[in-house]
């Protein structure tokens, strides 16, 4: 498995992968193309040439924040995501972010088990923040070392 910066090329298969997680958010083809286009930061997860996964992130400040991540349902738990976060952290580290940002379903135990293991802790809850169905969200935060 190799990451890469996500390109126009991927934004079909990421739309994929995001439909088949409704967990996530559900962003537009256009979104996805701004991402390629550089406007955010993102990168998929290749195995064999075929994308089973991808991160995209932003730079805020000092700090840069997940704005989306997903992995193909038939390659979670093999560390897919994991290596998507290191790659995130490792671009924060670049330009010396203090910490990493996301939210998350109240609902999504997986993502909140897989955040804590990586060292994300709740520090926050946005009420009734997601639409479809309406959820809360829990913001999660790391220090990035």
């Amino acid at each position: 498995m190799n990451t890469r910066p996500i390109e126009d090329r991927d934004v079909e298969d990421v739309l994929t992968i995001q439909w088949a997680s409704p967990e996530i958010a559900q962003w537009t083809v256009r979104d996805y193309a701004r991402v390629a286009a550089g406007e955010m930061t993102g990168w998929v997860a290749e195995e064999n040439a075929t994308v089973i996964g991808f991160l995209v992130a932003r730079r805020v400040l000092s700090d840069l924040e997940i704005l989306n991540l997903a992995v193909r349902p038939d390659a979670r738990r093999c560390g897919v995501g994991a290596s998507l976060v290191r790659e995130v952290l490792a671009w924060g580290k670049k330009f010396r972010a203090e910490k990493v940002l996301l939210e998350v379903r109240a609902s999504n135990l997986a993502a909140l088990h897989f955040y804590e293991r990586h060292g994300f802790r709740a520090t926050g809850r946005r009420l009734r923040y997601y639409a479809g169905p309406i959820e809360d969200a829990l913001l999660l935060t790391a220090t990035i070392e």
